[in-house]
């Protein structure tokens, strides 16, 4: 369960009803007013816990939908463009890690685990099948509410908000999935591939700064894109920021403590497997044999780099 802060917000709701979760949500005041439009889905079998995420997150001006068990989540991911999750792990019908799997084939947005198993091989099973972060129950509310914002700045940062809103823009669709690696429309695609062709006239040397580039991997920054010997590779918000640190300092060794940092943009506390994880899921993405990686490279006993490769 969750500690006093929750409990104590969760009996004061419970006193109010509906109704004061509404009002939370409706006078969230000017925190609300500098939030992006994002949607959160907060996904548990525990409806004392839903009520107390979704006052904390509205008051943060977020739009908030909640599920109570894992098959309702992947229903929610299909007909809603939501931006995060908070997942439970130990759920009824559908669990948490299997609605992950099932969420990461249509959605990158990021996954946050809930679960009161706080062994370190239940979190590495949770980043393995798709999870960004993995909180353990009982849970800070405020710690929780600065792991989401954090996540939700990474995913922004790699653009998916803005390319989403975009999408819809153009579409008109009242919802459209989340693709965090940068999809793009068709008349963009055509654009890019029109400026590929134009650009092998061109010396290497004159190539954009957020164009980073060896052998075949490519990671182009402005339209949030990566491909490998053309075809187009679809990372997570935290792949892809992991890819472009080290993309972008080609030849530097990196420590797991250096990436998670600067990656997640907070202390680096415990961080070797999460990050090692992480760096797995990019090699299975971008290499021929990721037993055998060509690009992503394991220092042992110091860290990790991207080799330079003609």
């Amino acid at each position: 369960m969750v500690n006093n802060s929750v409990n104590n917000l969760t009996s004061t709701s419970g006193a109010a009803g509906t109704g004061s979760a509404k009002n939370a949500g409706d006078s969230a005041g000017d925190s609300a007013a500098y939030q992006p439009n994002y949607t959160v889905l907060i996904c548990d079998d525990d409806p004392d816990i839903l009520t107390a995420l979704e006052i904390y997150l509205k008051q943060e001006g977020y739009r908030v939908l909640q599920a109570q068990n894992g098959a309702e989540a992947v229903r929610a991911v299909e007909k809603e463009s939501i931006h995060l999750i908070v997942l439970d792990v130990m759920m009824p019908k559908m669990d948490g890690i299997t609605a992950a799997v099932k969420i990461r084939e249509t959605s990158n947005a990021p996954i946050l685990f809930l679960s009161a198993k706080s062994e370190d091989t239940d979190r590495v099973l949770g980043l393995n099948m798709g999870g960004d972060d993995y909180i353990t129950k009982p849970f800070n509310p405020v710690e929780l509410l600065a792991r989401i914002k954090a996540a939700l700045r990474r995913y922004a940062r790699l653009g998916g908000l803005q390319t989403e809103q975009a999408e819809q823009a153009g579409s008109g669709n009242k919802s459209t999935k989340t693709s965090t690696a940068g999809a793009q429309t068709a008349g963009q695609a055509a654009a890019q591939t029109g400026a590929q062709a134009a650009g092998q006239t061109t010396s290497q040397a004159t190539a954009p700064a957020n164009l980073y580039e060896t052998g075949g991997l490519i990671l182009d920054d402005r339209q949030k894109r990566v491909t490998i010997d053309g075809d187009e590779v679809l990372l997570t918000a935290l792949e892809y920021n992991i890819l472009k640190l080290l993309m972008g300092n080609m030849d530097c060794v990196y420590t797991s403590a250096q990436i998670y940092e600067a990656v997640w943009d907070e202390p680096a506390l415990q961080v070797p497997k999460t990050v090692s994880v992480h760096i797995r899921h990019i090699r299975e993405k971008i290499e021929i044999n990721p037993k055998e990686p060509r690009y992503l490279k394991v220092i042992y006993g110091l860290g990790y780099k991207v080799v330079k490769l003609k």
